[in-house]
Formats: structure tokens, sequence, C-alpha cells
């Protein structure tokens, strides 16, 4: 537990007397309300230590059967680079990086997922993709709101190629409902009618193996007016003719195989690709080139007016959380292996799945697939279930596809053994394997000549420059170096939990154990998976007072839909399907009206005080004239302004009586853990940001996980498997989400117990206020709560400071680089501000040392305010410096060249130095450019 909080003993003594409080209690007292407080313990028991937690979760994965996968389904087993594996997924560098929304300190992963997009666009054959999604289903649900938005056609219906993956044709239906979209689902050689759709789905190969040519479906629905989606294998796309080609407006797909372990599910990155005239509709994060301050090629995010935090309510989607850390892995699998070295891995898979196919065929077996890539599907009638149990007992799952069929796929890890052992439980008498395997002719192909591929994809030199380890070694240190991460600093981001992501909770996600379990694999072979399932859920619901926990929502958005969802579906139950009302705060997170109206409701804005809380005339005014309708209203607690509200259970308590229910967005659960719980005091659901509060590291920007928590009576309306018939609610594409990635909560709430998790909130409270006590005579707090205390995060008021002097708060976050720190939250939840959040990790040195920093940039607009020199001429305004700029033989600047470089309390030995000094944004924005340059070009 003591490893896991920042501050000592002492320095807590320290910190508590600058604050003003006695005891920690005493600090708890002044900012909690007492209605709300826990008086006893949560029941999760006392902590273990980090050898007793490792070995139950050894116990755990040995539980667990690690067996050939041959289900496909998109899921694949892949080898993963062992030299991406150390030096990325075990990298805290680049683990414990966050968003890069300030790109000057972000160069590093914004080029690897330059290197992403491209792969993608290459593949795809389109002009354009993102920086990654969630997982296939959900991209596919993104693709058919995109082309519903973007479509000539009128039309209400989307057609659905019968042959997508049956999780994906889940989730299309849960995300259509809300929206009103109907889905057509069927062979769209005989059900296809362009003239009743906006839009069409294909799944290319199908999930029964079929490969066919889409073109003449792509030309009927462009002829209506449609939009033409492809659902696609990337591994496949290296030998097939492209989905641009092909016809397709939108591409998606996962990139799991990519070296990406299957993990039960996730986490893994889907890929978005639209050609360029949609770039504006395109969903989630995308990365561009633009230019610094000298005029040098730099990447950053771009169009970003497109996003969930910005359009609120008429975002293009909610995402806010997307697959960073995988999308980087799969991006340098790509890097690695090079075009040729796809293609190859391509061309052994295909081969080998073409040899098992003839064996089978040899062996009397109804192979259906005649064109495919690296599945099959075997026509098995009566005998399918004896195979399934035969194959099992060889230590090989095949896929039940139901009605006597059989599906059998291939991946890079299969090998000549394992065909021979698929052949053998398929043989009806002994030896018949045998004797067939000597008389078999060496397989042909089974790619239609008309899908085989003839353009050049990855042509790039970063495609072929990383083929030694040596190369890739060197290449991936360079980049990471250019990046501020956890593992340099302290990273005080409000909202955003920037906290310690501890070695020994990640080492167990990489076990086969849990690494290499198929999501769709039986139940019997999981019951590790279910024993952690079942933990953690009982942990959280003694955190937070709820009943019952689902873990499919894949991120917070996803839970904050999936939550949402569940209260629409309880009020339909009652017979209130009249109830669409989604009260929100002005100051809630963009993902709150963004849920909202993906869950096909109407948002209703409830203003704030000037104290930063609820105005509670007009919240009683909205509940009134809108009780009859009321479905939900969605609060962040503490509020988005950092501080704990006392009115929290009678503004529960109006929603509750007008009918309504309520959402409480668990982002700021870091501030009340064992202090406080949202079921008692109202909530009816929350979302869970184990990504925050539970020490899933952010990895740049992903991968995250929102599980949500209920109370009883919405128990029933939590989302099913997304691959079962009888399911009508999945938000994910796998039943669990992102599994792989849950021994790390399970591993924090473990080590820490119910006195650990405690004192971790407490200490997140204390660190919060003991930088205000150090900052708010120079820099005004915005917003303050009982007893003038703020929760665990605080808002700075920066406004009055451009006012006067002209430096802004982009000024400041910059010059936060010089001293080698990532800047807080800017501008948000209010305009012209930082949000800070130092959280429980830090110490009171690292605390001291952002104070520090502060102070020492409130010093240098000092001498702005005094007219010493201009806002133009400071330092402020030329931040961050680079090396060039403070090396460069001439030096013509206002202020000393070592003031820019090294301000004080900045060591030599300790600098970081940023690789690229402030970007243009809005030129990027004019110039979009988001495939890999040639930089030579992209000067001229």
């Amino acid at each position: 537990m003591p490893r896991h909080i920042g501050p000592s003993a002492d320095d807590v003594a320290v910190m508590l007397k600058t604050v003003g409080a006695s005891s920690l209690d005493e600090l708890m007292k002044q900012t909690v309300p007492d209605e709300i407080r826990l008086s006893a313990p949560m029941g999760i028991g006392e902590g273990w230590t980090e050898e007793e937690v490792l070995a139950h979760l050894r116990r755990l994965a040995s539980q667990n059967q690690v067996m050939t996968s041959l289900i496909g389904q998109g899921y694949y087993g892949t080898v993963l680079p062992a030299v991406i594996q150390r030096n990325i997924l075990e990298n805290p560098a680049w683990y414990t990086a966050y968003t890069p929304y300030q790109p000057e300190i972000s160069q590093g992963r914004l080029e690897a997922l330059l290197n992403f997009q491209t792969m993608i666009t290459e593949l795809t054959g389109l002009d354009i993709a993102n920086a990654s999604l969630l997982d296939e289903a959900t991209a596919a649900a993104e693709a058919m709101s995109l082309a519903h938005r973007v479509a000539r056609s009128k039309a209400s219906a989307f057609f659905v190629d019968a042959e997508c993956h049956p999780q994906t044709l889940t989730v299309l239906k849960t995300r259509a409902e809300p929206l009103g979209i109907t889905i057509v689902v069927g062979n769209p050689a005989t059900d296809l009618v362009a003239s009743d759709i906006f839009g069409a789905l294909f799944q290319y190969p199908g999930t029964s193996g079929v490969l066919k040519d889409l073109r003449p479906f792509a030309d009927a629905v462009h002829q209506a007016g449609g939009i033409v989606a492809v659902a696609a294998d990337l591994l496949a796309l290296t030998l097939l003719t492209s989905p641009g080609e092909l016809g397709a407006d939108i591409a998606v797909g996962s990139s799991q195989r990519f070296g990406v372990p299957m993990g039960f599910g996730g986490p893994h990155a889907a890929y978005i690709a639209v050609r360029d005239a949609h770039k504006r509709n395109l969903p989630g994060r995308l990365v561009g080139v633009s230019v610094d301050s000298a005029g040098n090629p730099a990447y950053r995010l771009a169009l970003q007016t497109r996003e969930q935090h910005i359009r609120r309510e008429k975002a293009t989607s909610n995402i806010c959380t997307a697959q960073v850390l995988l999308a980087i892995i799969a991006g340098m699998y790509g890097v690695y292996h090079g075009p040729e070295g796809l293609k190859a891995i391509a061309r052994r898979v295909h081969g080998l799945t073409a040899t098992l196919a003839a064996g089978l065929k040899a062996l009397g077996a109804t192979v259906e697939t005649s064109h495919f890539f690296d599945t099959i599907t075997v026509q098995a009638g009566a005998a399918a279930q004896d195979i399934l149990v035969k194959a099992r007992a060889a230590g090989i799952n095949l896929r039940d596809a139901g009605g006597g069929r059989l599906g059998i796929s291939l991946d890079e890890t299969t090998t000549a053994e394992i065909v021979y052992a698929v052949w053998t439980v398929f043989e009806k008498t002994a030896g018949q394997v045998e004797s067939m395997a000597r008389g078999l002719s060496a397989a042909g192909s089974a790619l239609p000549d008309t899908l085989n591929r003839t353009s050049a994809f990855m042509t790039q030199p970063v495609f072929r420059s990383c083929q030694s380890e040596t190369d890739m070694l060197r290449y991936l240190r360079r980049l990471a170096d250019k990046d501020l991460a956890l593992d340099r600093t302290m990273i005080p981001l409000g909202s955003c939990t920037m906290k310690l992501n501890a070695t020994v909770e990640m080492l167990p996600i990489t076990w086969p154990g849990f690494s290499a379990i198929h999501p769709f694999a039986p139940a019997e072979q999981t019951t590790g998976y279910q024993a952690l399932f079942d933990d953690l859920e009982r942990w959280l619901c003694a955190v937070s007072g709820y009943d019952a926990v689902s873990f499919q929502p894949n991120s917070g958005a996803q839970g904050e839909y999936a939550g949402l969802l569940a209260i629409s579906a309880y009020h339909r139950h009652r017979g209130q399907e009249n109830r669409n009302i989604c009260l929100i705060p002005a100051s809630a997170h963009g993902t709150n009206p963004a849920s909202a109206q993906m869950a096909g409701m109407k948002v209703v804005v409830v203003k704030c005080d000037a104290g930063g809380n609820i105005d509670l005339a007009d919240m009683r005014e909205k509940v009134q004239v809108h009780a009859a309708d009321l479905s939900v209203f969605m609060i962040t607690y503490p509020s988005t302004h950092g501080v704990f509200e006392q009115n929290i259970r009678e503004i529960c308590d109006l929603v509750h009586e007008a009918g309504g229910q309520v959402y409480v967005d668990g982002a700021n659960m870091n501030a009340q853990v064992g202090l406080a719980r949202p079921g008692d005091y109202g909530g009816d659901v929350s979302h869970f940001n184990l990504h925050k509060t539970f020490c899933i590291p952010h990895g740049g920007g992903g991968p995250g996980m929102g599980p949500i928590g209920v109370k009883a009576h919405l128990k029933d309306f939590l989302p099913g498997n997304p691959a079962a018939t009888e399911t009508s609610l999945a938000v994910s594409a796998a039943p669990f989400g992102s599994a792989s990635i849950l021994p790390i909560s399970w591993a924090y709430i473990r080590l820490m117990g119910d006195a650990g998790l405690t004192r971790a909130t407490q200490v997140a409270v204390l660190n919060a206020n003991y930088i205000v006590s150090r900052l708010s005579e120079v820099y005004p707090v915005l917003y303050r709560g009982s007893h003038n205390r703020v929760a665990h995060e605080c808002i700075l008021d920066l406004r009055p400071i451009k006012d006067q002097t002209g430096v802004s708060v982009d000024d400041i976050a910059k010059r936060l680089v010089d001293y080698g720190f990532h800047a807080p939250t800017v501008s948000f939840p209010v305009a012209g501000t930082f949000m800070i959040e130092p959280t429980e990790s830090e110490g009171k040195a690292e605390l001291d040392r952002f104070c520090d920093a502060m102070l020492g940039i409130r010093a240098e607009i000092g001498a702005v305010e005094a007219g010493r020199l201009s806002a133009e001429q400071s330092a402020l305004r030329h931040a961050p410096h680079t090396s060039d700029v403070v090396t460069a033989d001439e030096w013509d600047r206002a202020y000393p060249r070592r003031q820019g470089a090294f301000p004080e309390g900045v060591a030599f030995t300790t600098k970081y130095w940023p690789p690229v000094g402030r970007i243009d944004n809005a030129h990027g924005d004019r110039n979009l450019v988001c495939t890999c340059p040639d930089i030579s070009e992209y000067m001229e």
C-alpha cells in the first residue's frame, strides 16, 4: 500500500500544517459533506503483499485453459515481436503517457500513430484513417452513423451483410435503435435493395471465410445515393484487392492480429478509414502534420473541432478513449515486418488453410468455402458436436457456427502439426489421415483471380528501414525520448487522474493464461477469468454502493452509453417510453451530452451558479417542466469544478421524485473511494474509469475500461454476450470488454485493501489542497467548496492574467514544458483556466517542484506586468525552447538564453528537451496531412 502513495507520514504532517488541518480526518470532514460520509469500512479487507497478489493471479491464470484457438470470428493468435513487447507494451515511457493534446511533448507517440494511420490507409486503399477506435464492432457502428450523416439517400435503413461477425451485428442493432435506423440483414446477392437503404456494410472476407467481389453491390448502393462500408481483415488485405478499389467509402476492422494478443477480447485497436470527402465526419482522433515555430514539420491532433469535448451533443461520436497503445503496437508490427514480411505471413497462413481444406475434402468432409483466405466452414451435420468435443480433447477450439457447421480459422501461430491435428479430429477411421496425407498434392491458391491485389502498399521509408532488431530498438528509443510521460514527471491533469500504474500490476497482462484466450472460448475453459470478474465485481460494488457490474464497456464513454441504454430499457419495461429527457449540468464532460444523444435522448442543460455548483433553482424548474418525460440526470461528483456539492442528496431526490434516474459520472471517483459511495447518496448507475481511479494506464490515449455499476432494479438491463443470438443489447464486441487489462485493477484493489484505498483518496484530496495553499495567492482558485476546500482537483483562473498582460493559458502551458512538466488540463471546464489533479501518487518533493515552476512562471508574468518586456518578447510566448533554438549562433531575444533553456530550478542533468517548438495548429488544419509525408516534398 505505501508504494502507491507518494507523501511519507512526515510529509503528510508538514502538508497538513500548510493547508491548516490537524489531521487527514479533519480535512475530510471539511471537504466531504457529513451526510454522505461512509461510517464503516467498505468490506474489501486488508491489503495483500505484492508476492501474495502475484501468486494468486498465477493461480487464476492457470485455471484458464490455453488452447489452440481456431475459432476466428475476428480474433486470432499472433506473434508479438519481443522487441515490441519489451520496449512498448512493457515500457512505462509508452504505457504511462497521456493523450497527446500537448503535441510538443508527444512527438514520439504521434509519429507512431501516424505510422498506424498510414498503414491503414495503404492497406484499405482509402484516403485517410484515424488513430484507432475501440473494437471492430463499435467501429462498424461508427461507420453506420457516419454513413447516415453523409449519404445522399434519405432512407432510414442500413443493410448488413449476413456474413458480418455476429458480435458486430448485435452492436449495430443496439446502436441503430435509439437513432431510428432499421437494420436489414441478408445476402447482398439476393436481398440487397439499394433504393431502400442509406448505406451497407459488407464483411471481407466473410465470417464463414467466403470471399466475394463486392464491386457490383457497391455500384448498386452508390447509384441509389448510399454509402458503402467494408469490414476488412488487415492481413488478408496484403494479398487481396483493397476495399477502396472495390468501391468502399469507409473501411473498418481490427488490427488485433498485427501482434496484439487476443486477451479474452481486448484491448485491441480497431481502425476506420474513409475517402477524403468524409474526413470532417470521421470519429475519434486524427494525427496530422503541421509546422512548429521554426517552420519544421511537427505532428499534432488535427481537426479537433469534430470531437465530443467541443461539439458535445452535436458531436460525430462520444469517443473519448481510443486504443492508442495497441494502435502503436500494431503499427510497429507493420514497421518491423514491412510490406514484404506481412505478405509472407499472409501467404503462409493462406497456404496452410488451402492445405487444410484440401485434406478435409480428401477425408470426405463437406467444405462449404471454395474461395477463402484463412477461414473455411465445414458442414459436419450430426457429427459436429462430436468433432468439437474431439478437437477440445486434442487441445483445439473450433467454431460452432450452428446448424452442424464448423468454422476453422488459421493464423500466424498455426503450424503444419496443427493442420495435421485438425485432420485427425475429422477422420472417420484410425489411420485415415496418415494414408490421406501421403497422397495429398500441394494445394494451390484459393483466392479468386479477380481479387488478387495488384496495388503496392506501405512504400514509405519507415516501413522498409527497421527490419533488423537493432534498427527497431533504436527507432523505438528515439521516439520514446521525445515524449513526456509519468516515468519522467508528474502529469497534473484535472479529471484524468494520471496516477501510478505499478509494475507489479502490469506483469500479469502478458501471461498466456490471460493473454492467449479467445473471447468466445467455452466457459469451462475460462474459470480463472470468471473468478477474477467475480472478485472485481464484488469489490467495485463495495466501493460504490451498487448491486451489479457489467465489464463490457471498454471505455468511459462506452460506459456512459451502456448506462443510459439500461435506463431507457428500464423505463420502457415500465411502460414509460416517453421518458427521453436527459438533464446535464453546464459543467459536464463533453462525453455526457454526446452519449445522451447517441442513446436517443434530448439534452436539457442545467445552469451552474457563481460558485460552480448546480443552480438549485434552475434544477427544480427544469425537473418540474420535464417531469413527465424525465429519463435521467447526469452528474459528475465531486463536480467537474473540483468541489463536493453539499446538496447532492437533495438533487438526487428531486430526480427520483419526478420518476427519473440518476447517472453519476465516475470520472472523479478518485475523490470518493472509501469516503462516499454513489449508490448510497442517490446514484442509480455509474461507470468506473478503471484507467483513472483503478490504475489501468492511459497508454497515450487508451486502452481504457468503463464498466458500469447499477442498482438492483437495473441489473436485468445490462449488456449481454454480443455473439449470442438471444442478446438484444451489447455495446462492445467482446462479452467482458478489454478483459486482459482487468488484472491490473484487481491487483490494485487487492494490494490496497480498505485502509489503503481510503488513505489514497485522503492523500489525493490533501495533495490538491496543498497545491491550492501554495499557489492561490498568485493564481486565483476559481471554485471552492465547504470550509474553502477543494476536492481532489482545483481550477486556477488564468483569465485575469490574460486580461492584464496578454499572457495566455497556452503560453503558461508551453512554458511548463521548459520546466519538464506536462501541462494541467487547459481551458476545461472553463476557458482560460488550468484544472490540476495531482493524485495521491505524487510525493511532496514533486508537488513542490511543480508549485515552484508555477511560481517561477508567475514571476516572469510579473516582468510583463511591470512593463520590462512585452508578452510577445517574453520567454512565455516563445516557449517551449528546443535545443536547436538555445544553441543557435545568434540570440536576439529580450531575455537571457539561459533563462529560456534553464529556468530556475531546472538542472542540467535532468533537463527535458522538447523536440519541436510551439506548433501551428491552424496551419495543420488548413493543410491537412495525415499519412507519413515525404519530408523533402513537405518542406517544399
